[in-house]
This record gives C-alpha cells, structure tokens and sequence, in this order.
C-alpha cells in the first residue's frame, strides 16, 4: 500500500473524531474526545507493536469511528441492551472505515482486512486482532479506568478487570502493569488478579 493512501484515510479519519462534540483536557487544552481517544489507541499501539502494517493502525484509528453518534442510551440499559449496542457499533464503524479506505484507494481486500480488524473477527487466531484488542483494553486501563471505577461498586469492577485481562495477550499484560494508577486502581487491579 502506498504512504499516501494510509496518510488520506488517516487524517479523513481524524477529522471526522474532531467533530466529536464531547470535550476532554488533554495538557491543558479542549480535545474532542474521539481524536484523544484514537491517538491514545495509536500511541498504545506504537508500544505493543511498533513495526505494525498499515491496515492495523488504521484499524486503530478508526476503532471508534464517529461512535458518538450513537450514544450507549439509544439501547434499553440492560446487559443485552449493551451487547447489542456494541454489535451494532462494530459493524458501523467496520463499514465507514473501509468506506473511507476504498475512497483513499485502498484494495478492496486491504478495505476488508480494516473492517474485519473492527469487527475483531478471528480474536484468538489472528495476530493482529489481538493486538488490537491489547491496545483497546491498554487504553481502557490507562484513559478510563480510574473514573469508570469511582462508578461502580468494587464486586462488578473487579468482574470487568478480570474479563479485559482475559481477552489481553502475555505482551498486553507486561504494558498494562506499566501503566501508571492511582493506589485504589492498583488495589483494585490487584484483587482481580489475585482471584
């Protein structure tokens, strides 16, 4: 693939999250939370796998491509409202993405290998679907952790600790102990390890 297409599909991409209408501070400074988002997925996959392919850090930058659009609250509150939520979430941003990758003139195939990285097919067979899963669960770890655990009771935090755990590679785990926390975070880390 030539630089120049993953570079088009690239910035498309980040200016679609910039659009993102949900602030975050980053240094200081107003970032829509979508771009923050995908350049902490990038900076994450720089760490995991720094020699990645084109097709996957595109992937990764589109892994919550234009999800704001579809808000958690659009689906019933329940868990198989949530599993619905984020089928539908994959298959979505799946099919922008490669929508974009086509238009940036990718190959067909090449589009497909994107939208099937989104999608996570193949997660413990394929090699960089797991990376990709890493880096999510790395940036779930370090970017929404601390406050999604000031949210929930310790018993259903510690069940979700030990699911992302589970679905992370030898190499996921290594980075994921690197990251720094606050003392209740690593406590909480802790016990669902040690269960």
């Amino acid at each position: 693939m030539a630089a120049k297409n993953y570079e088009a599909a690239i910035s498309i991409i980040d200016e679609a999250h910039a659009q993102d209408p949900n602030i975050t501070i980053v240094d200081g400074q107003d970032v829509p939370y979508e771009l923050h988002y995908a350049q902490k997925m990038t900076h994450y996959l720089s760490l995991r796998a720094p020699d990645a392919s084109p097709i996957l850090k595109v992937a990764i930058r589109a892994q919550h491509f234009r999800r704001w659009e579809i808000p958690r609250d659009s689906y019933p509150m329940t868990k198989a409202g949530y599993l619905n939520w984020r089928t539908f979430l994959k298959k979505r941003q799946a099919d922008l993405a490669s929508g974009i990758c086509v238009g940036c003139n990718f190959t067909t195939e090449e589009a497909e290998e994107v939208a099937k990285l989104i999608r996570k097919e193949d997660l413990k067979k394929n090699e960089e679907t797991q990376i990709l899963e890493d880096v999510a669960c790395l940036v779930f770890l370090d970017d929404q952790f601390d406050a999604f655990e000031k949210g929930h009771d310790e018993e259903k935090i510690i069940g979700i600790l030990r699911k992302t755990w589970g679905k992370m590679s030898d190499k996921g785990h290594e980075l994921a102990l690197k990251i720094p926390m606050s003392e209740t975070s690593q406590a909480l880390i802790g016990k669902a390890l040690a269960g």
